[in-house]
Formats: C-alpha cells, sequence, structure tokens
C-alpha cells in the first residue's frame, strides 16, 4: 500500500487538519470532527450532511456559502455518530431551522434520525431527506433500499442556495425531496479502492473485469463483465438509467464523477460518449458537471447522475456558491 498518510489510525484526523489549514474561512472543529461555515447572522435554514469519509470531495468541501452550512465526518466508510450530527447542528442553526440531507445508508439514516431527536429537544427545529438515487441495485451490503450517491452533491447544491434565499424550512425541504426524487445515478468500476486501515484492496476484480453498479463503498453491484470501451461502458450506465425514469422533456442536470482513481481525460472521454447517448435519446442536458464529486478513495471507475429539472431548479443550481469544491457566480 502506498498512500500519502502518516498511519491509517489517523488519517482522518490528519485530513481535517489540512482542511483548517487551507481553508481558514471554515470552522473546523476536530473533536467533533465537523467543519463548518460561519453561522447566518441573520435566521435562516442550514443544511448539514455528512458520512464516512474517503468520498471527498463530499461532504466537506461542500461547505459554504449557497451549500452546506456543515459536514461532519465519520471514520472512512464510517457514519458519524449522532453526537457529531447534533455537533454540527447546533453550531450552525441561527434560528430557522435545520435541514439534513442523508445518503441513504443504514448507519448514517439511523444516527441522523437520533441527531434529529437530540436537536429537536434542545429547541432546534429539524428536518430530514433521504436521498436513494442508485439504480444498481435494489438492497445492498449497506442499505435497506436504494443507496444514495451522486444525486446527493446536486440536492446540497440547489437546497443549499433555496436556503441562500432565506426559504422556509419546509420549503426548502420541499425542494430537496423534488431533487431527490427526480435523480437517478449508476456507476462502474475498474479497480477496487484501498482502505488504508486493511492495506489492501477491498475486493478482487481481475485486469480484464469491471463491476457494473459499484457501490461507492466498494460493495457488489449487478454483475461483472468483461472490460469494455468507453462508448460500450457510456450506453450500459445511459440505459440502465434510463429504463428506470423518464428524462425527456425536460431539462436535464448531468454529473459524472469520478471515483477517485480516474484521470480527468477518461472522465471526459466518458463523458462525451454520454452526451452524444443522451442526445439520440432527445434528452436536453442543461447543465453539466465533471470531474471528482463523490469518490471512493482511490478507486477508478465513475458514476453518472442525471437530474430531471425546471426552471426553478435550474435557477437555484446557478444560484452563487462558494465551497472547496464548488464554486461560482461571484
Amino acid at each position: 500500500m502506498k498512500k500519502l498518510i502518516n498511519s491509517p489510525d489517523t488519517v482522518l484526523a490528519d485530513a481535517l487538519r489540512g482542511v483548517a489549514a487551507a481553508h481558514p474561512e471554515l470552522s473546523v472543529d476536530l473533536e467533533n470532527r465537523v467543519v463548518a461555515a460561519p453561522r447566518s447572522e441573520t435566521p435562516r435554514v442550514a443544511l448539514v450532511s455528512g458520512g464516512g469519509s474517503g468520498h471527498e470531495p463530499l461532504h466537506s468541501g461542500f461547505v459554504g456559502e449557497g451549500m452546506l452550512a456543515a459536514a461532519c465526518a465519520g471514520e472512512i466508510f464510517t457514519s458519524p455518530t449522532p453526537d457529531q450530527m447534533l455537533a454540527a447542528a447546533q453550531q450552525v442553526s441561527s434560528g430557522a431551522g435545520v435541514l439534513f440531507v442523508v445518503k441513504n445508508y443504514t448507519g448514517d439514516v439511523l444516527n441522523f434520525e437520533m441527531a434529529a431527536d437530540l436537536a429537536r429537544e434542545e429547541g432546534i427545529e429539524v428536518e430530514s431527506v433521504v436521498v436513494a438515487d442508485d439504480v444498481s441495485v435494489e438492497d445492498s451490503t449497506w442499505t435497506a433500499g436504494r443507496r444514495g450517491v451522486g444525486t446527493t452533491v446536486i440536492v446540497e447544491k440547489i437546497a443549499g442556495a433555496a436556503a441562500a434565499e432565506g426559504r422556509a424550512l419546509a420549503d426548502v425541504k420541499a425542494v430537496a425531496e423534488r431533487v431527490s426524487a427526480a435523480g437517478r445515478s449508476m456507476g462502474v468500476a475498474l479497480t477496487s479502492c484501498t482502505v488504508p486501515a486493511v492495506g489492501k484492496p477491498s475486493f478482487d476484480l481481475p485486469e480484464d473485469e469491471m463491476e457494473v453498479g459499484v457501490g461507492i463503498h466498494g460493495e457488489p453491484g449487478r454483475h461483472r463483465e468483461p472490460l469494455a470501451s468507453a462508448h460500450d461502458i457510456a450506453g450500459t450506465i445511459v440505459d440502465a438509467i434510463l429504463s428506470d425514469l423518464d428524462f425527456t422533456g425536460a431539462p436535464v442536470i448531468a454529473l459524472l464523477s469520478g471515483l477517485g482513481g480516474t484521470p480527468l481525460i477518461e472522465l471526459y472521454a466518458l463523458y462525451g460518449e454520454i452526451a452524444a447517448l443522451l442526445e439520440q435519446r432527445g434528452i436536453t442536458v442543461a447543465r453539466s458537471l465533471v470531474g471528482d464529486y463523490i469518490t471512493s478513495l482511490d478507486m477508478a471507475g465513475a458514476s453518472l447522475t442525471l437530474v430531471r429539472a425546471d426552471d426553478e431548479l435550474l435557477g437555484l443550481w446557478d444560484a452563487p456558491v462558494e465551497t472547496a469544491a464548488l464554486r461560482w457566480g461571484r
């Protein structure tokens, strides 16, 4: 195992110290492992998310104006605790309520529910939105129901913009739920990832095979098949997503995220194939992002997310955002 770390036991703590050094505009609570933006001086809904580490820039990279107010980091591929989530809510609550954005993994859902109850006992109004957008499998090693993946980024951006406009908690939640319901994702892995504490690949994937529908923790997907060209991989992913939801007749937001170990040149090659296929199917991509946005440590591969949008959602997508990993409009 070759990694730029000091010790497998201190990876998260060392990374958070690095976040604090690189982004002094953010508050990094090393004890509770919470990355937070400054608390709003006027009452405003605060978005809080989080999850196991190893998926960076999700979630700490999306903390800032127009997106998340705070993110709590669990150990690698392990949910944060309810106490961490409560600490995050306490740090950013400004009197207008807190919205938890939760990926559909069993530990995350249970712990965020517990944290919401604890926060309500302290007088903080809390609502939650669960993202479950992975079309690969209905139930997996980590979930009951579909896994939450790339649509999470788009929920955080659009709902964060709604909160920045000063909308009420119920309205921000409704926007987040609309995006969550309109999003579908699927990924393909070319290699496994290596968890530092384990020191070896999480699963064996022969050089001439790929995992279709892989999870972001290395969970198995639909099946394995021979390694294919970018054109054929694009067809596999697009077919799976479009067979699950009709994306015609509306503007679409497309996100192609690398899984951590794929060069950007390969992602653009893959996206070119995806864009051509979507155009052939009569689907209008109004906005797109290509890069590493929700990863799985050093896994090679990519995940495509499509969200069926409308003029309001596009306007919120285009609204200014200033975070470590996403910024425009300023």
